[in-house]
């Protein structure tokens, strides 16, 4: 029996990479042959794992961090010579060191990355915008392609998502010509718009610190950022699906960059050939930190799973946690088990310090279900 196994990140605890080079080395212990096929559809592990798809080199940068400390971010150089960018790298969560002042931290380190991989020549740059710690709109990172952002005095500088409401104008004249000539794509699994009660703000500014009080503030920011992005530049991002990824950045790669959004799981299932795969699988086998109802709008478990109905091939999925009032729905789209790896009863942090152990059996008590033992 052949399995393609394409696990997305088991966030907190295991990176796509381990997670599939477990699962793999489990099945093959119980008889089976398995295809490893790690992925990230834009977050943590996107530039390593589109590295191993594709094959390549990294690149180091030493870029801004969220809160303008230097920091290193790297960036990968595909064989085709295409650059990805891991928004996460220069801006996201894990750079944050505790603080929640998100209405302080920008993405000007993204934005020197993509500089820095336009500058060698890059025709097309993928940014993953998956983690991020910013709620800016993307300014910072269009800021450092050399987009200027005026306030009321004609002065330039760089806006945060506590100033956004400061910009009385944007100036794209000085926006570099090596960055407007790249083909910008931006892998984006979330379908919110800009603002409002479903937008960036509101829905992920929680999540990065942010009060009642600063989600407004956000919001408001936002919304002020929206209007000017009509009125100078000719962009209406305010409903644009997926404008609210990434605190904004969405808006940001249509509006300052010329880029397009893209469902990140769908950049990576065409990078690794996925339906090649499936035309020689017997099963696929997948996983995710938590198999609950976000697993099956957008995420990469469903963009999984589609592909593989076309195909015909089941789709099994090992995850540390399954909601099981998801599972009749799930199994219209293809979907042939979800297993929990691990007990209900056991503890969140003995989850996270034993989920290799934990993971590794569950795969090879389904190796053993697929071989009918």
């Amino acid at each position: 029996m052949r399995v393609v196994v394409i696990p997305d990140t088991f966030k907190g605890s295991l990176l796509a990479t381990h997670a599939a080079t477990i699962i793999s080395s489990a099945l093959r212990h119980v008889g089976l042959s398995a295809r490893p096929v790690p992925i990230a559809s834009g977050g943590e592990g996107t530039v390593d794992c589109m590295l191993l798809a594709a094959g390549g080199f990294l690149r180091e940068d030493t870029v801004l961090g969220p809160y303008r400390d230097e920091v290193t971010a790297y960036r990968a150089i595909l064989h085709d010579g295409t650059a990805v960018v891991e928004l996460a790298q220069a801006a996201g969560l894990a750079l944050t060191e505790g603080r929640t002042d998100v209405e302080l931290a920008t993405t000007y380190g993204v934005g020197q990355q993509i500089l820095a991989a336009a500058r060698e020549e890059a025709e097309e740059i993928i940014i993953g915008l998956g983690g991020s710690a910013t709620n800016d709109g993307g300014c910072g990172a269009a800021a450092a392609c050399g987009m200027r952002f005026l306030d009321a005095a004609g002065k330039p500088f760089l806006p945060v998502g506590k100033t956004l409401k400061k910009i009385a104008a944007i100036d794209p004249d000085g926006f570099y010509d090596v960055v407007a000539d790249c083909e910008i794509v931006a892998m984006c699994d979330v379908t919110n718009p800009l603002i409002g009660p479903t937008g960036a703000a509101h829905v992920f500014g929680p999540q990065k610190g942010a009060d009642p009080a600063t989600v407004e503030l956000l919001d408001e920011g936002l919304t002020h950022l929206a209007e000017l992005i009509d009125r100078d530049l000719g962009y209406q991002v305010a409903s644009l699906e997926g404008a609210g990824a990434a605190g904004g950045v969405g808006a940001g790669v249509v509006a300052f960059f010329g880029g397009r959004l893209e469902r990140g799981i769908e950049v990576v299932l065409d990078f690794v050939r996925f339906d090649e795969l499936l035309a020689a699988a017997d099963a696929v086998v997948t996983g995710e930190g938590s198999f609950d109802v976000l697993s099956l709008t957008g995420k990469a478990v469903e963009g999984i799973a589609r592909r593989a109905r076309h195909y015909g091939v089941p789709v099994h999925v090992l995850a540390g946690r399954v909601d099981e009032h998801i599972l009749a729905e799930a199994k219209e789209m293809g979907i042939a088990s979800a297993t929990a790896i691990t007990p209900d009863d056991m503890s969140t942090g003995e989850a996270v310090a034993r989920s290799a152990e934990m993971l590794d059996l569950a795969a090879r008590k389904l190796a053993r279900r697929l071989l009918g033992q």
